[in-house]
């Protein structure tokens, strides 16, 4: 798997996934592209990682233990310095319920259905880093 260096390559973006096969698959396309890559998988784990350090995205699942990709966002829009972060959320879930949806777009979120191939995934990262660069 080769791949060109993005434009918005050396920006950070965090996956929060509890599923370890599809943060590693994730993390090292984004490597790969050029990204730096922060991973967690598990919810409250990246909720820390993405109020710690400077994040230029994030990249979440939304079925998750404890806390799902739901509440992580409004955690996450909750604080002042963390509400215009970009996220998506990446699920495999077809059949999601009108009302999720309609929360998840209120909170400024894209949500992207798997599979994501590797041009899929950085056109994703990509439409969500570049505004910000």
């Amino acid at each position: 798997m080769h791949t060109q260096p993005t434009a918005s390559a050396g920006a950070t973006v965090l996956i929060v996934d509890d599923d370890r096969e599809a943060v590693e698959s994730f993390s090292q396309m984004l490597r790969l592209s050029g990204y730096q890559v922060r991973v967690a998988q598990d919810p409250e784990r990246g909720l820390q990682e993405a109020l710690s350090g400077d994040l230029d995205a994030i990249i979440l699942d939304l079925h998750m233990p404890l806390l799902d990709g739901v509440a992580f966002l409004r955690r996450l829009r909750d604080v002042p310095a963390r509400r215009d972060v970009p996220v998506a959320i990446v699920t495999g879930d077809y059949l999601l319920d009108e009302r999720v949806i309609a929360e998840v777009r209120a909170l400024g979120v894209r949500i992207v259905y798997k599979p994501l191939w590797l041009e899929d995934l950085v056109e994703l990262t990509e439409s969500l880093v570049s505004p910000r660069r």
